[in-house]
């Protein structure tokens, strides 16, 4: 890079890519003064992409090179519009990730954590290990896609892929390889493995050994913030751009929503809402106990050294399946006019746990849905706006649940719920969320994640203090509504029907 280029670049922009299960975005990040004088962050997405899975024989992969074109195209389009970006953050969903071999080359398709390898294999585990040895090791829930579970069902394969790795990169750090050739090992993606003990911070190389899972493929982690190198030459020549840096971010976009959470309080509790909802709470250290363990709660790694205590839900993924087989079936239903269905439908007809497995990647999601309202004997939803209204009252009632259990782990009382992520748009989501909790909720920023990307950044850049100071820039620049609950003696009953549903207690 020329010092010409060099000095072109603004430190007070940044560029962060944030990929999720269904899409990607790029967007850019400037520090502007605000009304007051005080900076704020204006926040521009320039370029928007799909991110579909796709089938090959009998397993599920992501197109991981297309997907890197998309990183290098928005990286180009941030230039073609005028931005001179310092810095670029790339954050994605966990456990996924590319094996590479001692050259440096992909040994294969990466696998999608909806692949059916792993089915069954928690309980192979367990076995192996126990439960409550595994969990104190590795801190998570247990669920079927972590990638202690996917990397085990290849050795079970006897895949050849594994003995020929020589590094594993997690799904960003891959991404951040092929852009600026240095390979790392981001924190808080690593603490999405079941494989890093968060207690002794490290990697669990015991566990490793017992599941014959190659210790040597594993870098050490890094911290959020941590800088991973310029564009390579060859990409800078390509796009015609100069050699922005790239930040290793909160790279689990989790963790880089929870960075943008508005919260000016000490404890706060929070849902990053999506595909998947996370609700859950900010601590200093992880919180590994017996029932923390049976509450299903997990402890990731967070930006500035913090950790999240928190619980996975099976969120919008539910509803967008269901919009996918009216799309293609009787035509697009665009998400408004479902909503507005929902809210037109008769309250509390219907309920679901939105944590049955069987909801986790059915063939056909709506005869799921029917099919358990008739078996657990209530009346079976037929209409659009009976099936989203069931969808989004269980979710609710879900998170009434999970913040309560948060709390009794915590020993926190929470006056309220922060809900970030694009699941927010949702309004009739965020009133029932309010209603079942009995509390307000404050509902903003929509694009959590990568706004906590480019905190990460700023941050590294020395363009803002710590994430105490990137929280309060988050509540001076974006706007968050607050819904107020209503209706409690209702939500209380239909409480009371959706805990005697799980067979569980609050």
């Amino acid at each position: 890079m020329t010092a010409e280029q060099r000095m072109s670049m603004d430190s007070s922009t940044v560029l962060a890519f944030d990929l999720g299960a269904g899409s990607g975005r790029a967007l850019v990040g400037q520090l502007a003064a605000g009304p007051d004088g005080a900076d704020v962050l204006r926040v521009k997405e320039i370029r928007r992409f799909a991110n579909e899975a796709v089938r090959i024989g009998d397993h599920l992969h992501w197109d991981m090179l297309r997907l890197f074109q998309e990183v290098k195209a928005g990286i180009r389009q941030a230039f073609r519009e005028g931005y001179r970006p310092a810095t670029l953050g790339i954050d994605t969903w966990g456990v996924d990730f590319g094996l590479l071999d001692a050259g440096g080359e992909l040994l294969g398709n990466p696998y999608h954590y909806r692949d059916p390898q792993t089915e069954g294999l928690i309980g192979e585990v367990i076995a192996l290990v126990g439960k409550e040895e595994l969990f104190r090791q590795g801190g998570l829930q247990f669920m079927p896609f972590n990638t202690v579970y996917q990397l085990y069902a290849m050795r079970k394969a006897g895949s050849p892929k594994l003995d020929a790795a020589e590094t594993l990169l997690l799904t960003p750090d891959l991404l951040l390889y092929w852009l600026t050739g240095v390979k790392i090992c981001e924190f808080t993606m690593a603490t999405t493995t079941q494989l890093y003990h968060p207690e002794e911070q490290r990697w669990n190389v015991e566990l490793m050994r017992r599941l014959g899972i190659p210790e040597r493929i594993f870098l050490p982690p890094v911290p959020p913030g941590t800088r991973a190198g310029r564009l390579r030459p060859s990409v800078c020549e390509e796009l015609d751009v100069p050699a922005l840096e790239a930040v290793a971010v909160g790279t689990h976009d989790t963790e880089s929503a929870v960075a943008a959470v508005p919260a000016q309080e000490e404890a706060f509790a929070y849902i990053v809402c999506g595909t998947w909802s996370l609700l859950g709470t900010e601590l200093k250290r992880p919180l590994l106990t017996a029932e923390t363990m049976e509450l299903e709660f997990s402890n990731e790694g967070g930006v500035g050294g913090t950790y999240q205590l928190l619980k996975n839900i099976m969120g919008l993924w539910i509803l967008q399946e269901c919009k996918r087989e009216w799309d293609e079936r009787e035509g697009a239903a665009a998400y408004p006019e479902l909503v507005e269905a929902a809210r037109r439908a008769e309250p509390f007809r219907s309920l679901i746990d939105p944590d049955d497995t069987r909801f986790y990647a059915p063939a056909d999601m709506i005869a799921t849905i029917r099919d358990y309202c008739g078996q657990t004997g209530q009346p079976v939803p037929q209409t659009r706006g009976e099936i989203v209204r069931c969808v989004l009252e269980s979710l609710a009632l879900r998170y009434r649940q999970a913040l309560e259990q948060a709390e009794r782990l915590t020993g926190q009382r929470f006056s309220g719920l922060h809900m970030v992520g694009g699941g927010i748009q949702n309004e009739l989501l965020c009133q029932f969320a309010a209603d079942a909790s009995g509390r307000p909720v404050w509902a903003g920023p929509v694009e959590a994640s990568a706004i906590g990307n480019m905190l990460v950044q700023l941050i590294a850049a020395g363009k803002c203090r710590d994430l105490r100071e990137g929280r309060r820039l988050v509540a001076r620049s974006f706007p968050v509504k607050t819904y107020e609950p209503s209706n409690k003696a209702d939500w209380n009953a239909a409480y009371a029907r959706y805990l005697k549903l799980r067979g569980s207690r609050a």
